[in-house]
C-alpha cells in the first residue's frame, strides 16, 4: 500500500517549548529557599512535561506523560527544597491532532504557571513530652510509662490522614498525610524531612474560596501499594496509579453525589471501606450542594458501591479488628461521642451496630476523630483529652496525650511499632510496645 493510501485525512501539530529557570532569591517578600516547586500547563490537546531531560513519573501527581485532553490540566513537581540560583530546563511538548481536515491546525497553550509551595518549619526530632494517663496496668505492654511523644514537623495549618508508605525498590519508607485546608498532600521522612507531595489533593475548582477543607483527608494504600484518596471538595475517592493517573472509586451513591469522604480502610480481600459525612461542604449538614439525606458507611467491591450502614449522623475513623470479623466507625458529634462495633457478614456488609465506647459524658466539643487498631486489636481513638487506648472487650487502658489536639494516626517505620499523630499544625511520633495494623 502506498504512502498516500495509508495517510489519514487530519492533520498533526506539535512543538516543543522551553523554558529556563533560575530560582531567585527573593519573589517580592517571599523567600523561595527550600519551597517545593509544582508547574502546571494547560494545551489543546496533549502535552508532556520534561524536566531536566526527563519525564517525571511520580506517585501522586499527574504525570506530563498522559494524554489529559482538551483544556485539562499537566502538573508536575519540578523541584524539591529548591535554593536560589539554582536552574531547572522545563520542556513541554505540546501536540494538536484533530479527526478532521481542517485548512490549518494549531497548538494552544491555554495557561501556564509555576507555583512556590513554602517548607514547612521543620523541628529536630527530639523528646517533646506529653501525657500517659495510665487507667489499667494492662497499658504497661502497649506504651511504655517512660514514652515520649516527639515532634517532627510543624507549621500547618491542620493535618489528617496520614498513611505509612513502606520501604521499596531501595528507597526508604515515608509518610504521607493531608493538610484539607491548604488543599495539599506532604511526604515526610522519619527524620522529619517533609516536602510537598501532592498540590489540589482534594478539589479542582474554581470557587476554593468558598471551602474551609477543600482539600484531601483519609489516606490508605492497597494491596498493590497504590494511594487511595478522600477529596472532601471534589466529592469522591480516587485511587492514584502507578503512571499517576487517576481511577474515580465512588462519587456517587443511588445517582446522587457524596457528601464529602472523611477516612478509608481496605479489608484484605481488596475490598474498601469508607465514611461520608458533609465536613467537607462549606455550610456543612446545611449546605445545599449536599444531595443524600444522611451521613453513609460504603463499601466498593467490583466496581459498585453499596451503602452499608447509616445510622450515624457524622461517622469519622474506622479500622478493622485483625481477624477482620468487626468494623470499628467513630461519631464526630460532640453530643454524642460513640464508637461503634459493625459485625461484618460473610458477603462483606455490616449486621447490626452495637455501641462499643461511649465518651459522651466527657465535657468539651471535642468529639471522636481518626481510629486505628493495632495487631493485638486494642482501639485507638482519637478523643478528647488525647488519643484513648481501647481493649478488644472495651475497656479503657488509658490515653496517651500529645502537646497538640490530637485528629489522626498511622503506624510507621520499618517494625510498625512507630505511631505517627496528626495534630493541630504539627506531626508527632511516639514508640509503642505492640505493632498496628497498617494497610
Amino acid at each position: 500500500m502506498s504512502l498516500e493510501k495509508r495517510r489519514a485525512p487530519g492533520r498533526l501539530c506539535f512543538n516543543w517549548y522551553r523554558i529556563n529557570v533560575t530560582i531567585p532569591d527573593r519573589i517580592g517578600s517571599f523567600d523561595p529557599t527550600g519551597s517545593t516547586i509544582v508547574f502546571e500547563v494547560v494545551v489543546d490537546d496533549y502535552a508532556e512535561i520534561w524536566v531536566n531531560g526527563k519525564l517525571p513519573v511520580a506517585l501522586g501527581q499527574t504525570g506530563g506523560q498522559l494524554i489529559k485532553g482538551f483544556n485539562a490540566p499537566n502538573r508536575v513537581i519540578v523541584a524539591r527544597n529548591v535554593r536560589p540560583g539554582q536552574q531547572i530546563l522545563l520542556a513541554i511538548f505540546g501536540a494538536n491532532g484533530p479527526l478532521s481536515n481542517p485548512p490549518g491546525n494549531f497548538i494552544w497553550v491555554r495557561s501556564a504557571s509555576l507555583d512556590f509551595y513554602r517548607a514547612a518549619r521543620f523541628e529536630e526530632a527530639r523528646e517533646w513530652g506529653g501525657v500517659i494517663t495510665r487507667k489499667d496496668a494492662a497499658l504497661d505492654a502497649i506504651v511504655s510509662p517512660s514514652a515520649k511523644f516527639e515532634k517532627l514537623a510543624t507549621g500547618f495549618s491542620f493535618t489528617e490522614g496520614p498513611v505509612w508508605v513502606p520501604r521499596k525498590d531501595g528507597m526508604e519508607g515515608y509518610l504521607l498525610f493531608s493538610v484539607p485546608n491548604d488543599n495539599t498532600i506532604y511526604r515526610m521522612t522519619a527524620d522529619g524531612e517533609a516536602s510537598v507531595f501532592r498540590t489540589k489533593s482534594g478539589y479542582s475548582g474554581f470557587d476554593i474560596g468558598e471551602y474551609h477543607q477543600p482539600g484531601s483527608n483519609g489516606l490508605t494504600l492497597d494491596r498493590q501499594g497504590r494511594l487511595t484518596i478522600d477529596q472532601h471538595g471534589n466529592r469522591r475517592v480516587i485511587r492514584v496509579e502507578p503512571r499517576g493517573n487517576i481511577t474515580v472509586l465512588a462519587d456517587r451513591y443511588d445517582g446522587k453525589q457524596l457528601n464529602s469522604p472523611n477516612d478509608l480502610v481496605y479489608k484484605s480481600d481488596g475490598s474498601l471501606y469508607f465514611t461520608d459525612p458533609p465536613f467537607g461542604l462549606p455550610k456543612v449538614f446545611n449546605d445545599p450542594r449536599k444531595e443524600l439525606p444522611f451521613s453513609g458507611i460504603y463499601r466498593v467491591a467490583d466496581g459498585k458501591v453499596q451503602l452499608v450502614a447509616s445510622d450515624l449522623d457524622a461517622p469519622n475513623g474506622l479500622a478493622f479488628s485483625p481477624d477482620e470479623k468487626y468494623l470499628y466507625v467513630d461519631n464526630w458529634n460532640e453530643k454524642n461521642k460513640i464508637v461503634m462495633r459493625y459485625p461484618v457478614l460473610p458477603d462483606g456488609m455490616l449486621g447490626k451496630g452495637t455501641v462499643f465506647f461511649d465518651m459522651t459524658f466527657v465535657p468539651g466539643e471535642t468529639a471522636l476523630d481518626g481510629l486505628k487498631v493495632d495487631q493485638q486489636g486494642n482501639v485507638y481513638v482519637c478523643g478528647p483529652g488525647g488519643i484513648w487506648i481501647l481493649s478488644p472487650e472495651g475497656k479503657h487502658l488509658g490515653t496517651i496525650t500529645p502537646p497538640e489536639e490530637a485528629h489522626n494516626m498511622a503506624w510507621g517505620d520499618e517494625d510498625g511499632k512507630s505511631l505517627y499523630v496528626t495534630a493541630l499544625s504539627s506531626i508527632y511520633r511516639i514508640r509503642t510496645n505492640v505493632a498496628g495494623i497498617r494497610p
